[in-house]
């Protein structure tokens, strides 16, 4: 089928949309290359000079003023850290990408918003593009998501769900996934960067004209990002990002982008046989049981807006081996590697000899610099094998020089440990790495029935 080319552009980059009058190996934009490929004609979403030169009856533009946000009422979706993630629901019209991982839970926790949603008494079309709709009602009696109200629909052409959105008339749209429908006014199969670009843009019309909200999936490539023209991400309001570890049941929703609301928050859920459960509290998750134990730390990480403890655990092993081994997971090797050579130089503990093994509790992934004051409590702790006092945590970054710098957000950690009950918190206030470990021997001290003095 030959391509329609446009009368201006006829080339076009398919990561950010930039158009060029030849063809061109590299764009010119994004510096991308390979990406520019001969455009079609864009149809179905442009209309003509004409027809655009006048602005259709009672939508003519007013004053900023005038528009009162009455006009666009969040609605929750049904599930609360969706919510948070959101900015506190769902907004009419808005148009929503949703990326993850092959098999991280996506479709699951779609499913179960859309479940959450009917039963408030909306009513929900799910369209899918990947499982038959058999398929969709078998996962909905496993997580329980059944209800009347919410629609199944499998399809991959695009005019066909438009045609299910006039028939059923839903307040809330899901379409798993945008690279799997096609659309018949342009050219490319499914998943093609001119179709994903298409149906995007159909979609969000749609959306925006008659107030409903469209929940898109997206797929991700190798490296993580979102699959399809660049374009995508821009057209959307909210761009969402689906993650976790598989060896663990811990997922995390975070927004990349939201017109409506923060980006620095983070849903958690945990997902179980019987589908996908919220996480409004998940400090629990990351510490170990019991009464601490030389070798383990615990310190308060930031998710986002979430201050969520997590527990460090080092153990070490004398060596004589030139070239001792390094082992870490869930912290960052480098700034391990960095705490090391500061406790061996400025808090006087010999690392040099030692094989050090530090690991996060429930395979939590702490990356931020607040951590390495609890990585040197650790791992000093488990060279001298004493144990600090109980109910403390650690919280401050480390300069090269020994000194405890303070970290972002330090009053919001501090509050968290008073809440869960920690009675010692060690951070700059300490000054530098001697004077953290000197205020931990004096606190393990006076706490002695409790625990034996440390360090």
């Amino acid at each position: 089928m030959a391509t329609r080319r446009t009368t201006t552009a006829p080339y076009r980059c398919t990561e950010c949309g930039w158009t060029t009058l030849r063809w061109v190996g590299r764009c010119g934009e994004c510096q991308q290359w390979g990406t520019v490929v001969e455009a079609a004609e864009q149809t179905g979403i442009v209309r003509s000079v004409v027809a655009a030169a006048a602005p259709p009856v009672g939508r003519a533009a007013r004053r900023i003023t005038d528009v009162t946000v009455a006009e666009a009422p969040r609605r929750s979706s049904g599930v609360g850290e969706v919510d948070r993630v959101l900015g506190g629901g769902i907004v009419p019209g808005a148009a929503i990408l949703l990326s993850g991982e092959p098999g991280i839970g996506k479709s699951t926790l779609l499913l179960e918003v859309a479940a959450q949603s009917a039963r408030s008494g909306r009513r929900v079309l799910y369209a899918s593009g990947e499982e038959s709709a058999a398929q969709v009602r078998l996962r909905a009696e496993r997580t329980g998501a059944l209800h009347d109200e919410l629609y199944l629909a499998s399809e991959t052409d695009l005019a066909t769900i438009l045609g299910h959105i006039d028939e059923v008339e839903p307040e809330l749209v899901v379409v798993d996934s945008v690279q799997t429908v096609s659309s018949s006014l342009s050219e490319g199969m499914a998943g093609h960067p001119s179709q994903v670009r298409e149906v995007a843009s159909t979609l969000i019309r749609v959306a925006k004209e008659r107030g409903i909200p469209v929940v898109l999936v997206g797929h991700v490539t190798k490296d993580g990002s979102i699959a399809g023209p660049r374009i995508l991400e821009h057209l959307v309001d909210v761009v969402c990002h689906f993650e976790g570890d598989r060896q663990t049941s811990l997922r995390f929703v975070r927004a990349l982008k939201n017109r409506f609301g923060p980006t620095d928050e983070v849903g958690c859920f945990d997902m179980t046989d019987a589908g996908i459960v919220e996480v409004p509290d998940p400090s629990a998750l990351f510490l170990g049981q019991g009464r601490p134990v030389a070798g383990t730390c615990v310190t308060i990480a930031l998710e986002g807006r979430r201050a969520i403890p997590i527990e460090v655990q080092a153990l070490t092993v004398a060596t004589t081996a030139p070239n001792p081994r390094r082992v870490v997971s869930g912290v960052d090797a480098a700034r391990v590697a960095m705490v090391l050579a500061v406790l061996e130089k400025r808090g006087r503990v010999r690392t040099s000899d030692q094989e050090v093994y530090v690991s996060t509790v429930g395979g939590a992934r702490l990356l931020e610099p607040a951590a390495d004051l609890a990585i040197a409590i650790a791992v000093a702790g488990a060279i001298q094998d004493r144990a600090h006092g109980p109910r403390t945590v650690a919280i401050g970054e480390l300069s090269l020089a020994g000194e405890i710098r303070p970290v972002t957000q330090g009053a919001q950690r501090r509050g968290e440990a008073e809440r869960l009950g920690y009675r010692t918190v060690v951070d700059h206030s300490s000054g530098d790495l001697g004077g953290a470990f000197r205020d931990l021997r004096v606190r393990a001290t006076a706490s002695a029935g409790e625990a034996e003095p440390g360090f």
